[in-house]
């Protein structure tokens, strides 16, 4: 199964309230932090987006066998012969593939979206990808097209290439900064989620029967429709209103609904005050990131964790789960059953660490989570090399699995969509999501190209190499990533200026200072604004 972040069936009312972290820092944070309207757009916008790319990724394990009989019955009756084996495979390969080539394209288109459309609608519209392509792959056995499936694959995976960069977006912009982190890991948890659930539906006595698969892909609906009902009654994001529509009414509005209080003029002043250094300075393109050197390490950042994300050896983990779980001595029709256990340890670990990451901070999760990978990595490389000979082992080995899958959810599989919508300031965002959007998904797409080849060279001594990434990745991140646990974008930016080689004013100064004007000038503006009835909360 590929993944893309990760890294219960159902998401709803429980898992927020398991959300609800237990924080520490310069201000306590309790459920204040946590108002109705926060929940519901961080639950809603999950549901739509981050759990369907989850489901996506397991949804079509449990029902290969029955989707490869229906590719050679369709070939048969169109050509009079059964498909050849190679082709079958060619077919199937490309099916599963094809997700990612999907996922690249949204990365790629998700900035212009989100500057035209807004955060919140850009969630909106991007469940026309997933209803059409629901339909397409529901009805491809009753039209006998399997290009229809395939073709449906690829448009959900612009699905999920568009909501992974808009959704973190939205939920960096509309918390507070005590549980930005908190809010920030829904996104992984509802992945989690989502997987869980596609393993359920896939059981035979739900929907993994011959007659019933198409039902698996025709469910893909009910999330999007749900997040259609309930979403256009929340607000847009507050940043992207001040800082790119400029509208601070609207942005009032929308700070008091998601904070649940009537006075906002701090966390106005605190946007504004980011406002004053990039008031007109225009949306910045991906070229025009990568060449500014105020920024240059937080993109480096934000590359090497999206690259170890996917290149850490997950994927090899669900290659041979199967085979580890037969060696044991686990019944081929129970191994679906055993296997809802991976699922389920996702979705915990995940959760733990939303409860934690306010408490902890980004950095050990991170570094931790690589860290223990490479333990596990190495404990089940002895332990697949050598069970032939001690009986025990392969119970080690399921142990080895458990704890790789636990160590990837606590923090690799969520922290990276954190950082990236907290390293960079509103102008800058969209680019740096499609960045990190791009190296996640082409990452997502070498691993399934290149990880045959891999595991038939070295068999179980593939995950050595998975060990190094993720040895080098805990390495890079121990010297190079601060920590960003209630931080502000200016404290951020100040932790890596040492390393950027500019202190902070030139910070400010080097975001192409040609298109903005003068700090008095804004200033000047900004009062004149509020003058004029722009804003209506005091702001010092």
């Amino acid at each position: 199964m590929e993944r893309a972040a990760g890294p219960g069936p159902g998401p709803g009312p429980p898992a927020a309230a398991n959300l609800v972290p237990l924080l520490e820092g310069g201000r306590k944070a309790g459920r204040n932090d946590w108002s109705g309207s926060l929940i519901v757009a961080s639950l809603a916008g999950a549901f739509g987006s981050s759990f369907l790319y989850g489901y996506n990724l397991s949804v079509v394990n449990a029902p290969a066998v029955y989707i490869k009989k229906f590719y050679n019955e369709t070939w048969q009756r169109r050509y009079g012969f059964s498909v050849e084996e190679s082709t079958l495979t060619l077919l199937w390969s490309i099916t599963v593939s094809i997700f990612a080539i999907g996922g690249l394209v949204g990365a790629i288109i998700v900035t212009p979206i989100v500057k035209f459309f807004g955060r919140k609608c850009t969630l909106l519209l991007n469940n026309v990808f997933a209803v059409v392509a629901a339909l397409l792959m529901s009805l491809s056995s009753l039209a006998g097209s399997f290009e229809m499936l395939i073709l449906g694959r690829i448009i959900m995976g612009v699905d999920a290439g568009i909501s992974l960069s808009a959704l973190p977006m939205y939920l960096s912009e509309i918390s507070p900064k005590e549980i930005r982190g908190s809010l920030g890991q829904v996104t992984a948890i509802f992945i989690c989620i989502g997987v869980f659930t596609g393993q359920v539906l896939g059981l035979p006595e739900i929907f993994g029967k011959e007659s019933r698969w198409p039902y698996l892909f025709g469910m893909i609906i009910v999330p999007s429709l749900i997040q259609v009902v309930v979403l256009p009654f929340l607000p847009e994001s507050p940043r992207y209103l001040l800082l790119e529509k400029h509208d601070t009414s609207k942005a009032e509005k929308a700070f008091q609904t998601f904070l649940g209080k009537d006075d906002v003029s701090h966390e106005v002043e605190e946007v504004l005050s980011e406002s004053r250094v990039q008031r007109n300075t225009k949306l910045v393109s991906v070229l025009q990131l990568l060449r500014t050197h105020a920024v240059r390490w937080q993109v480096i950042t934000v590359v090497a964790t999206m690259g170890c994300y996917q290149l850490c050896g997950l994927n090899a983990i669900w290659y041979y789960t199967n085979s580890i779980f037969s060696e044991a001595g686990i019944n081929h029709e129970t191994i679906p059953y055993v296997t809802l256990s991976t699922g389920a340890i996702e979705t915990v670990a995940a959760v733990f660490s939303g409860l934690v990451i306010e408490r902890l901070g980004r950095r050990p999760l991170l570094i931790g989570g690589f860290g223990l990978m490479v333990v596990f990595f190495a404990v089940l490389t002895v332990s697949l090399t050598l069970q032939n000979n001690v009986h025990w082992l392969p119970y080690l080995s399921i142990f080895c699995i458990l704890a790789i899958i636990a160590s990837f959810c606590i923090g690799p599989g969520g922290i990276p969509f954190v950082l990236t919508g907290e390293f960079f300031q509103q102008s800058q965002r969209p680019a740096a999501f499609m960045i990190a959007g791009t190296v996640n998904w082409l990452s997502n797409f070498a691993v399934g190209l290149l990880f045959p080849f891999i595991q038939s060279g070295l068999q179980t001594y593939c995950f050595l190499v998975f060990a190094a990434i993720c040895s080098a990745g805990a390495i890079y991140l121990f010297f190079v990533l601060p920590e960003t646990k209630n931080k502000t974008l200016n404290e951020i930016s100040q932790a890596f200026a040492k390393r950027n080689k500019v202190s902070l004013e030139m910070q400010e100064m080097n975001h192409y200072p040609g298109e903005r004007k003068s700090s008095a000038e804004q200033e000047s503006n900004f009062t004149s604004s509020v003058d004029k009835g722009e804003a209506k909360t005091g702001i010092v």
